[in-house]
């Protein structure tokens, strides 16, 4: 029993990262209805940046400063880049696959600068555990459930009551009625993606933080696991993020914690816990759990 409730403390904490992350690919699909997959790069430049800049401006410095990079290195992606497909009409699956490019070109050239080595993010926790109901939880993993809580709380605000909010909802629900309005339907798309990006960032400070060794050459891969997560809960859906975090972090813990029981389905079973997850849910639900149904007439 106390191995089980520590696999599900820790699960639920990696599940808060994995919402965090998640979030950022809800947040530009609600406004632009692109699948971002240049999410998983964009993270991996904020976990490097982190673990660059910590030594001269301490942990939390190099965490704002790389969500402040993060996110005009996103904005200046969808200007630059995707913008300008948009505006000749090209697809959705043309713009994820534009994403996708975008992900190897970054990824790409931080694998480079990453190298073979481990890159520390300079957590200022390091690998101190406190005991919650008898089991030892990373404090590093406390702080980043805690941060994004308050991350997540405050962008349901936001998006509930700010004007901000009310165009990103007008503009996910019908985007040529949202600009009739006068809403500026780029701006709000480039504000997305900035947000995305600063997500991504402090996401990414946490997700290579303890337990994890810190910022390798695989970061970029490993933070694909968040796309499952926001495939469950729904990609225009804000609170399946949260669901599907949470969820696709309880089951990967679990996964490695059991290991031993369930070798016989192989090792590494972890690493693809969360497809194994998606593939179930989206086989009874394409839309993922709290995702809006497609409605079409004939």
């Amino acid at each position: 029993m106390s191995q089980f409730l520590e696999l599900l403390i820790s699960g639920l904490s990696l599940g808060c990262i994995y919402a965090l992350i998640a979030m950022g690919f809800v947040i530009v699909f609600k406004a632009t209805n692109v699948v971002n997959f240049a999410h998983a790069s964009v993270l991996m430049l904020g976990a490097y940046l982190v673990s660059r800049w910590h030594s001269g401006l301490g942990f939390f410095g190099a965490v704002g400063a790389a969500a402040v990079v993060c996110a005009v290195t996103a904005a200046l992606c969808d200007v630059i880049l995707v913008r300008p497909l948009r505006r000749r009409r090209g697809g959705t699956d043309a713009l994820a696959i534009l994403t996708i490019g975008i992900n190897i070109l970054i990824g790409t050239e931080l694998v480079r600068r990453v190298g073979t080595g481990l890159l520390p993010t300079g957590a200022p926790w390091g690998s101190d555990v406190t005991h919650f109901l008898g089991v030892a939880v990373p404090q590093t993993r406390l702080a980043a459930a805690t941060v994004a809580i308050v991350l997540m709380a405050g962008f349901w605000a936001a998006f509930k009551y700010s004007d901000w909010g009310v165009a990103l909802r007008s503009t996910a629900a019908d985007p040529e009625a949202a600009a009739l309005m006068g809403i500026r339907l780029n701006r709000v798309a480039a504000g997305a993606w900035a947000l995305g990006g600063a997500l991504a960032a402090i996401g990414g400070a946490f997700f290579t933080s303890f337990p994890a060794s810190g910022v390798n050459n695989t970061t970029g891969l490993l933070a694909l696991t968040a796309i499952p997560a926001a495939v469950l809960g729904g990609l225009d859906s804000t609170a399946g993020a949260v669901v599907g975090g949470l969820t696709i972090g309880v089951a990967t813990t679990f996964a490695a914690g059991y290991q031993d029981e369930i070798s016989f389905l192989g090792r590494g079973l972890s690493e693809v816990v969360p497809y194994i997850v998606l593939l179930a849910v989206l086989l009874w639900r394409p839309s993922g759990l709290f995702g809006s149904r497609e409605i079409a007439r004939v």
